[in-house]
């Protein structure tokens, strides 16, 4: 599917999905709107497998919608459905009964069935807990499909959804079936309802743009940036990764240069958005065994997994991106304060968790890894405890990169934010400062980065080249000087110097207009002449 495909395919959705949702929320809308579109491609990529171990037994249907291929299959083929089905967990690593597929849904809208809503409640149990090899218990748990916002009696939330579904059916219909193009019609519903959910947005979305850049640095060579993206990277890790669509960027950076990556790991605390990053992950072709989300609070640490005491057992990441709450407030405890993560820095202060949570991925960063961090700009001059962790970090020569952002990129707030690039090993003993704060398309409710603005920071970032006004490198005499604040205004002048005036040149303009002022009212005289009229003087 082309580019302008995907493009209609996406808005042809958001169409249908502003005109159905009513008055319900964009945020509860979203939620149906994202799970139906899930259901549609694991159905597709199901029944598209299916065909392809199934050879010529797949049963032919000439077309018909109203017949659903497997259904046949199953029916005339009971005593081969568990050899069958074991297959299929082999090859794709779920399965899907005939009778939850999306073309057997989309019959039932399509006949106003009055069983539709109780066969998406099986439908969706099934997938949480049966479907695949890892379950997902609770990956529909925030679709209630028992909604008064649906209707007051079953037999009206089931036409509702009857309307809901048989419009998105024929929306896709009228595109191919090209799975692919699935996963990204997902991202760009993501990005619409963020667009419509204000703050809101800031939990679960992170700007395309931005995520470019994210992706970009942490995907080239730790050590030597200008060799190119890695062809391998094991591990990648978001904290606090929203619907994951930060990782996806990551996963598609080193895919596009012909690299992979081994596993995929994110964390989350708000349950809407910890099972919109699961779906996207499918939705995306990601494999269950090939990511683990964790539902869970970041800043307790509640991942057991992450909590290992063993230092040679300890988890740790090749690449690690995060777009954390802003200025998030959070309660420091004195157990907190002996915790692996902040001992050796000490703890953020009550008011801001940014450091905080900088420490949280800093602490699982592998020594040759990278991690790019989305932060306000407060990190870089504030006092107090964020002072103590920024000096030490900067004192052990961790971070690496500073680069500040245009104020209105997000949906969440209009503050400018900065990304902080951090190493655990890096060569240059020097501080690189980005400002990027000026290089930016107005928008009319959000600024934007242009292909070319996001390309500039990227170069300078992997080539660390300075240009007057927009890069620096900063050695760490003079980082200390500044006390170790690290206000990018402090090292790169933004100010636009006064145009040298050449007077020679001035001189000589004023004299030949002086002149043409003289020609031109010799000339008005004459003619206030003729008329018997003052002449000028």
């Amino acid at each position: 599917m082309t580019d302008t495909n995907q493009k209609q395919l996406g808005n042809t959705l958001w169409s249908i999905a502003d005109q159905l949702r009513g008055a319900m929320d964009a945020d509860d809308f979203r939620d149906y709107m994202l799970s139906f579109l899930f259901l549609r491609y694991l159905s597709d990529n199901y029944e598209t497998a299916a065909k392809k171990e199934l050879g010529k037994d797949y049963p032919d249907v000439g077309g018909d919608a109203r017949k659903v291929p497997l259904a046949l299959w199953y029916a005339n083929n009971v005593d081969d459905i568990p050899e069958f089905e074991k297959q299929m967990r082999r090859k794709v690593h779920y399965v899907i009964q005939p009778g939850h597929l999306w073309n057997s849904i989309g019959n039932l809208a399509r006949t106003q069935n009055a069983e539709l809503l109780n066969t998406l409640q099986a439908g969706f149990k099934y997938i949480e807990t049966e479907s695949f090899e890892s379950t997902f218990q609770g990956l529909f748990s925030e679709i209630d499909l028992s909604s008064p916002k649906l209707g007051k009696k079953y037999e009206d939330r089931n036409a509702t959804l009857c309307r809901i579904i048989q419009r998105i059916a024929e929306g896709l219909a009228e595109f191919s079936t090209d799975i692919d193009a699935l996963g990204d019609a997902y991202e760009y519903l993501i990005g619409q309802f963020a667009a419509g959910s204000g703050k809101k947005a800031g939990e679960f979305y992170t700007p395309q743009q931005i995520s470019d850049i994210l992706s970009a640095i942490v995907t080239l060579d730790s050590q030597e940036p200008k060799t190119g993206t890695e062809k391998r990277l094991e591990s990648v890790m978001d904290f606090a990764c929203g619907s994951g669509s930060l990782l996806l960027n990551v996963r598609k950076k080193v895919n596009q240069a012909g690299g992979t990556i081994g596993k995929i790991s994110g964390q989350e605390k708000n349950i809407t958005t910890y099972n919109l990053a699961r779906m996207n992950m499918l939705l995306h072709g990601v494999k269950d065994t090939e990511f683990d989300i964790f539902h869970g609070d970041t800043l307790l640490n509640e991942w057991d997994m992450m909590r290992e005491q063993n230092p040679a057992k300890k988890p740790s990441f090749d690449a690690i991106v995060a777009n954390p709450p802003f200025s998030y407030r959070w309660e420091p405890t004195d157990a907190l304060a002996d915790d692996v993560r902040f001992k050796s820095h000490g703890l953020a202060p009550k008011s801001a968790a940014d450091f905080a949570f900088l420490l949280h991925g800093f602490h699982y960063l592998k020594d040759e890894g990278v991690m790019a961090i989305i932060l306000p700009h407060g990190v870089l001059f504030r006092g107090g405890a964020e002072e103590r962790i920024r000096t030490k970090l900067l004192k052990d020569g961790h971070i690496d990169t500073v680069i500040g952002l245009p104020a209105n990129l997000f949906y969440s707030t209009g503050i400018p934010v900065c990304i902080l690039v951090l190493k655990k090993c890096k060569k240059p003993d020097d501080v690189l400062f980005i400002n990027a704060a000026e290089h930016f398309v107005k928008g009319k409710r959000q600024n934007q980065l242009s292909e070319d603005n996001i390309t500039k920071i990227i170069a300078t970032y992997q080539n660390r080249t300075e240009e007057t006004r927009y890069s620096r490198r900063v050695e760490m005499a003079e980082i200390e000087k500044n006390d170790f604040n690290l206000n990018i205004s402090r090292y790169i002048s933004t100010a636009v110097g006064e145009d040298e005036i050449d007077l020679e040149a001035t001189n000589k303009t004023l004299v030949e207009i002086e002149k043409a002022v003289q020609k031109a009212a010799a000339k008005h005289n004459e003619f206030l002449k003729e008329l018997g009229l003052p002449l000028l003087p």
